[in-house]
């Protein structure tokens, strides 16, 4: 079982993760998540025979999803983590259409003439 005073004082990190970039669609951009800290003094290492990143923290690969902000927030404060809330980036996508190419814009070069 794990040290109750380690799993008590630990900080997460609660934010909505980005949607990946080769992804069209955003299938899981309404989830939150919650990942932990870095704990100070883990003992990191490299694995000799396969140079993989080791570590003693034992939540550091765990990560939690949840439907929305209050449920993590929820979470975290019944399980007496302290916790800091990461806003969500809105990445704004410019509208594109195939007239743009050959709109008149003063002192913009159109045409890159290479010959």
């Amino acid at each position: 079982m794990a040290h109750e005073a380690e799993l008590r004082h630990r900080s997460v990190r609660i934010y909505q993760p980005t949607r990946n970039t080769m992804q069209s669609g955003g299938s899981k951009g309404e989830r939150w998540r919650i990942d932990w800290d870095i704990l100070q003094g883990a003992g990191r290492w490299e694995n000799p025979l396969m140079g993989w990143a080791s570590s003693a923290d034992y939540m550091q690969g765990t990560r939690m999803s949840f439907k929305s902000k209050e449920d993590a927030i929820h979470f975290a404060e019944k399980q007496g983590w302290d916790y800091y809330l990461q806003p969500p980036t809105v990445k704004r996508i410019p509208p594109k259409n195939y007239s743009e190419n050959f709109l008149y814009r003063p002192n913009k070069l159109r045409i890159a003439r290479t010959k």
